[in-house]
């Protein structure tokens, strides 16, 4: 952003700039030129009223004479002066290619001179290699035009006065879009850091630390006053989420006391119940130990949907290897052999806690599913960018369209009786909000293999 600020300044610069110097630098080139030739069309009028004594062949100064002032006035001046008479024939010229006479009625200045008529203009002259500045003006006495005189100057002179000026406007502008690169530096940097500060603020609010603030006494008014609202968003937000976890937790603290006590007095009563109504008592337990579950697997949901701790290197192998030793006895239990395939370094970028969630959800889906002298294998291993954690089972498995639905909140499939329907849901949040995924996809040999990705830590 600093770099398109500074651009959209100097570019501003640079217009005003051309819109100034170049009218200006064209105006001094047409007035350089105006000027010399009037100075010009003085300086031969001048010559041409000494050239009348010679021309009318009155007393007064010689040819001789208008010869020396002339070649002193280029001397002076650099400029050639021609003098002819009627017939266009030269009586002086103070800078000839060639000795001898030579007419110039062919030329077309002197041919307008010779009609009683100024002429001005600039010409080629191939002998001199070089463009002229040139005004021929007549000699006239008495009505009768007598001759002609043509002051010549070369235009390399004034081409060179408009190089310089022309270059002092350079200059000028170089320094002046330096100035404006440097002032304009500073002022887009004053703009864009505080925008900068917002969106890191924005970034780390967006990965979950709702703490963070964007300051609000830099920058222009406009930045201060975003800043403050994007503080005050995420202050309020921040209130919402605190108000939903404590929410969460007191809903669960409420509905577990009364549940518990209601499985206790449920099971008091086994000793009491006929036969005949011991079936109702137990599906009554069963479904009190359901509503446990989901209890506690909505409590789990708010909490893996609120904002959690930072980010750590977590090494998926240990954590496998402690909640495998913490299954065991369960698994043994239930007929159902745990094995594990899992290599010694595996660093992951994970929630500290969120990854033991995650495989205890897998576990008791796959736990729940496996027929007796079934195998449950947890293996997991480097896969390009990504730590890749499989639980497979030997359950009946799923069918695509159940596959696409299992991560569903309440959901449950062929075999979700007595479950919440909560613990996928609960195990993709948790995967997605560290930046991962998961699937399920077919086991080899049946049953669901449930595909965990987590970022590998750097």
């Amino acid at each position: 952003m600093s770099r398109r600020l500074l651009l959209s300044y100097l570019l501003l610069a640079l217009f005003v700039l051309a819109v100034l110097e170049i009218p200006l630098g064209l105006s001094y080139a047409r007035n350089e030129r105006q000027d010399l030739t009037r100075k010009l069309e003085r300086d031969a009028s001048a010559l041409a009223t000494l050239s009348e004594d010679v021309l009318a062949g009155r007393s007064g100064i010689d040819r001789a004479t208008l010869a020396r002032i002339a070649r002193r006035y280029q001397r002076e001046t650099g400029g050639r002066v021609v003098v002819t008479n009627a017939r266009g024939v030269a009586l002086v010229d103070t800078d000839p290619p060639e000795p001898g006479m030579r007419t110039f009625a062919s030329r077309p200045e002197f041919a307008r001179a010779l009609h009683n008529k100024i002429a001005t203009g600039v010409r080629r002259s191939e002998t001199l290699d070089a463009e002229l500045l040139y005004v021929a003006v007549p000699v006239a006495t008495g009505g009768k035009v007598r001759g002609a005189v043509r002051v010549s100057y070369p235009t390399s002179a004034i081409d060179a006065r408009v190089t310089r000026f022309w270059l002092l406007l350079g200059v000028i502008a170089f320094v002046v879009l330096l100035a404006a690169a440097l002032v304009g530096r500073r002022l887009a940097h004053s703009i864009a850091q505080p925008l900068r500060n917002v969106e890191r603020a924005a970034a780390s609010a967006g990965r979950g630390d709702l703490d963070a603030r964007a300051p609000t006494d830099a920058g222009p008014a406009e930045v201060r006053s975003l800043a403050k609202s994007f503080n005050d968003t995420v202050e309020k937000l921040d209130e919402l989420i605190r108000s939903r976890e404590e929410f969460a937790a007191d809903a669960a603290h409420q509905l577990r006391t009364p549940l518990a006590a209601l499985r206790l007095r449920l099971e008091n009563l086994e000793r009491d119940v006929r036969p005949t109504g011991r079936e109702d008592l137990e599906k009554a337990l069963v479904e009190v130990e359901r509503l446990s579950h989901l209890v506690d697997g909505l409590l789990a949901l708010a909490r893996s949907d609120s904002r959690g701790a930072a980010q750590e290197t977590v090494e998926v192998s240990e954590v496998v290897d402690e909640r495998l030793d913490a299954w065991s006895s369960l698994v043994a239990e239930q007929d159902v052999f745990l094995i594990a395939d899992v290599g010694d370094e595996l660093p992951a970028r994970a929630t500290p806690g969120r990854l033991e969630q995650v495989l205890d959800n897998l576990l008791a889906n796959a736990l729940e599913v496996a027929p007796p002298r079934s195998w449950i294998t947890v293996s997991a291993t480097h896969a390009g960018d990504w730590v890749e954690l499989h639980v497979v089972d030997e359950g009946p498995g799923m069918s695509a369209e159940e596959r696409a639905r299992a991560f569903d909140r309440l959901w449950q499939g062929r075999s979700g009786k007595g479950t919440s329907g909560l613990g996928l849901a609960i195990v993709q949040r948790l995967v997605t909000s560290d930046g991962g995924r998961v699937e399920l996809l077919p086991a080899p040999d049946g049953g669901i293999d449930a595909v965990v990705r987590l970022p590998v830590a750097a």
